[in-house]
């Protein structure tokens, strides 16, 4: 498994994209990180490489996202000191990443987010 300085780098992958269609579908790259309007440009961009890019770390934050509610329903349940410190960390650090990936987006870069950058769902 990487170190934790491996899997917190931001890598930037700007380079090996076009500067043309990052500027074209800078919108679709930011709706990749709003939730379920990750499936806009999954969908409606798929020939861009840079939506598809930013639309797999939205899937990922997506996916980390739903699983980390479903966990702290299931530890809600059981008392909220284990919500408390269990869950909602990790869910703000879903919520920085967004900032972060939204913010790469609207700047036409393509910047691995730190851990969740590292996964590939979309080809």
């Amino acid at each position: 498994m990487a170190d934790f300085n491996e899997l917190t780098k931001m890598e930037d992958r700007t380079a090996e994209f076009d500067p043309a269609d990052a500027q074209q579908n800078k919108a679709m790259g930011i709706l990749a990180y709003i939730g379920p309007l990750v499936l806009v440009p999954i969908f409606a961009a798929k020939d861009s490489k840079f939506a598809r890019f930013h639309a797999n770390q939205g899937l990922v934050l997506l996916i980390a996202n739903a699983a980390l509610s479903i966990l702290g329903a299931i530890l809600g349940l059981i008392t909220w000191v284990l919500k408390l410190f269990l869950v909602w960390p990790f869910q703000v650090l879903c919520v920085v990443l967004i900032v972060f990936g939204i913010v790469s987006a609207a700047k036409g870069q393509c910047k691995e987010l730190p851990i969740v950058g590292k996964f590939k769902i979309l080809k």
